[in-house]
């Protein structure tokens, strides 16, 4: 039979597995052999700016977009940014550019030369495409029957619009229809090219704001969005270092579809706020968003990005405002195999805002060959949990 002391100083073993210790800055859990982690969380993304589940609950408690948007961009100013943008459609990764043919179709080379109405050219043809050749010259060819045919080469980049009518981009076994126009773009790498959409603000929009948020979602929030979305892209597009893009179409800087994506209710949220930007200091804000807070913002590079209490989270229909992912200590082992076998993750470096301390800056791993010290991002991402804002339970 056990002892008390013996009793006690197996609890405290046990128990030590299931609760950290030390304070919520930097708090620790021993993992035995074999155990389950269950990572508690709150909200999706790094959680600066605007709250898109948030904007949601707003716009049905009754705020309009611009108090939305005063309230996750403080000290904000409104203007007006119209233009075009070049945005890289990077699934689009051949050197050439096919197109379906359509009426209006016109090849036009970037820089100065003559446009070629390609319906009228040769009326057969069911695609056309964009080569690179030699000598910084593009050559344009057509297909009829499974044969391409060479039309003609004209000097340097060159690209397809059809009078602002959507064009048909053919690539990797898939389709999809871009507004404005569709241009091999040379990358600097040789004979490289790239596909680059080049069109207005607003229409760019139209195929970013449904791949953002639900087109049903109050027309409120999504008003909210499109200045957000719009303000954004205006950001990047004057701070871009790229050359011949300004934006790329993934979450690296936002989602974009094209024509295909566009919805009405969304494009009548852009339509209603044409124009319409965040500006600080004269110039467009980086209006940085993400799926949901989880209660709190954080705080980003700017001032109008700071880490404030957010009352518009936590409704019942947000399923990020508070979430649980279940990972085991082989998951995290196989990450980072230098720990060895795992028997403890320490959480530090909280931002101090919120539940347990707030989000996570830093994670460390020890184990049976070594210590791995991590960022709470790279955690995130190598977990595959919601955000940085997390807590543990090990069993």
């Amino acid at each position: 039979m056990l002892s008390r002391t013996s009793l006690l100083a197996a609890l405290a073993l046990v128990l030590s597995t299931l609760m950290p210790s030390g304070p919520a800055s930097a708090a620790t859990w021993q993992v035995p052999d074999g155990a389950t982690i269950t990572v508690a969380g709150h909200g999706y993304g790094h959680g600066h700016g605007l709250s898109q589940y948030g904007a949601q609950r707003a716009a049905t408690k009754g705020l309009g977009y611009r108090r939305i948007a005063r309230f996750y961009y403080p000290g904000t100013r409104w203007g007006k940014i119209g233009g075009q943008v070049r945005v890289l459609i990077s699934a689009d990764t051949s050197r050439d550019v096919v197109v379906a043919s359509r009426s209006g179709l016109v090849v036009r080379p970037v820089k100065a030369g003559k446009p070629t109405r390609l319906a009228q050219a040769r009326p057969r043809a069911k695609r056309w495409r964009i080569v690179p050749v030699a000598g910084g010259r593009s050559a344009v060819d057509y297909q009829t029957s499974g044969r391409w045919r060479r039309l003609r080469t004209v000097r340097g980049d060159a690209e397809f619009t059809a009078g602002g009518k959507p064009i048909r981009l053919v690539f990797a076994g898939s389709s999809r229809a871009y507004r404005g126009v569709l241009r091999s773009a040379s990358s600097g790498r040789g004979l490289d090219r790239d596909t680059v959409n080049v069109l207005p603000l607003d229409s760019y929009l139209k195929g970013v704001v449904p791949r953002e948020v639900p087109s049903y979602w109050h027309p409120q929030a999504l008003r909210a969005q499109a200045v957000a979305a719009r303000t954004y892209a205006a950001y990047e597009r004057k701070h871009s270092r790229r050359g011949h893009y300004q934006l790329c179409d993934t979450d690296q800087c936002q989602v974009y579809g094209g024509a295909t994506d566009e919805q009405r209710a969304t494009s009548k949220a852009i339509d209603a706020t044409r124009r319409q930007v965040l500006t600080k200091g004269g110039g467009p804000i980086f209006a940085q968003f993400s799926a949901s807070s989880g209660g709190w913002t954080s705080r980003g590079a700017f001032a109008y990005l700071p880490a404030k209490k957010d009352p518009y989270d936590a409704f019942a229909g947000n399923d990020y405002h508070d979430w649980t992912v279940r990972v085991t200590d082989a998951k995290i082992e196989q990450a980072w195999p230098g720990v060895g076998e795992l028997t403890s993750i320490e959480t530090s470096e909280r931002d101090g805002n919120g539940e347990w301390g707030g989000r996570v800056g830093k994670v460390t791993l020890r184990g049976t060959t070594g210590i791995v010290v991590v960022s709470g991002d790279d955690f995130r991402f190598r977990m595959g949990l919601y955000s940085t804002w997390f807590t543990l339970r090990v069993g």
